[in-house]
């Protein structure tokens, strides 16, 4: 075989294996876009779902009198799991805050952990702004910790009673008034039924 003839066949067999190449990388990167268009739409359709979950919860503010406890319908996050659905209600009480009724929570109060006990009690454990930054009075107090009961007993079909913890630790009081050393039950005797405003 001659030189020339050897030439052409390392040629040839040189752009086989370009186009061999070509091809198989060309096969990657579709395939490639083709899974990150399936995740993406994959995730897109979770977060949409979750979006789109929600319940009207009943939460609570107090009136302009600082006498009463106001119902405040208000949407939050549905989750089958009833400690995760607990919580959601804990934090969407803390942040409430809708004019012309006004939050009971002192501010800056935030959610360290909520759980519920085998026999169905729930706890609410808040940080120790709860205290630190409470106005004090017997009737502001009850209104703060019964905001917070009645939030989690009016929405959780399951827990009938509740009590408060701070910074993980069970405590006598908020601010000197209200007995915090046992589980509290639904108060409906500071509730003030009214044209409720809606979110």
């Amino acid at each position: 075989m001659s030189n020339r003839n050897r030439l052409f066949i390392a040629v040839g067999v040189g752009g086989l294996l370009i186009v061999a190449i070509w091809l198989f990388s060309s096969g990657l990167r579709q395939t490639s876009s083709s899974e990150n268009e399936n995740f993406l739409t994959s995730q897109e359709s979770q977060i949409s779902s979750l979006e789109g979950s929600r319940i009207q919860a009943t939460l609570y503010l107090g009136d302009s009198n600082g006498k009463a406890l106001i119902p405040v319908p208000w949407d939050i996050p549905k989750l089958e799991d009833t400690t995760e659905q607990g919580r959601q209600i804990v934090l969407a009480q803390l942040s409430l805050n809708q004019p012309p009724f006004v939050s009971v929570i002192p501010p800056d109060t935030n959610l360290r952990a909520f759980f519920i006990s085998d026999n169905g009690d729930a706890f609410i454990d808040l940080s120790n702004q709860v205290t630190t930054g409470h106005p004090g009075g017997s009737t502001t107090e009850l209104l703060t910790v019964y905001a917070l009961v009645n939030a989690v007993t009016t929405n959780l079909a399951t827990t009938q009673r509740v009590q408060i913890l701070i910074d993980g630790l069970e405590v006598d009081t908020l601010a000197g008034h209200v007995d915090l050393r046992r589980p509290l039950e639904h108060n409906v005797s500071i509730i003030r039924t009214t044209d409720t405003m809606k979110k």
